[in-house]
């Protein structure tokens, strides 16, 4: 087996109860559009693709995240109790005064600060949990 791997990473999909809520939460965060087709439809029309798979990429057309609609989802009960985290994503910004700043979106946008490490010396950081619970962190790199 030496051949090259022939696989590459797409992009993650994230499991959750209102696809269309959270597709449009890390659209915000991160800056991403939609795949042609999964935008929001007008006012008053049905969204039949926010009820099942909606795909964000960035505005130079590479997949990052797409969200799959579940009619359940127990959440994320990290870092205390039954339910772990199974999977996280790692945000990074600059500076302490950024991760302050994206501190301040993240909250505005309905994430939920999980633990506050903004003074650790080593590797300032801060765990979130998104609309649907998956916890994400952010941290200076």
């Amino acid at each position: 087996m030496t051949e090259g791997p022939g696989l590459r990473l797409c992009q993650v999909v994230l499991d959750c109860t209102d696809a269309r809520a959270l597709a449009e939460f890390y659209r915000a965060l991160l800056d991403l559009v939609y795949r042609p087709g999964d935008e929001p439809p007008a006012a008053g029309e049905p969204d039949g693709r926010g009820r099942d798979w909606l795909v964000l990429r960035t505005p130079e057309g590479v997949p990052q995240l797409a969200f799959q609609q579940v009619e359940r989802l127990p959440a994320a009960t990290w870092p205390d109790g039954e339910v772990p985290q199974q999977l996280h994503l790692d945000l990074t910004v600059p500076s302490v005064a950024e991760l302050d700043r994206q501190h301040e979106r993240v909250l505005a946008l309905g994430g939920r600060l999980l633990l506050d490490r903004v003074d650790d010396p080593d590797e300032p950081l801060r765990v979130y949990a998104d609309p649907a619970g998956h916890p994400f962190c952010v941290f200076v790199a």
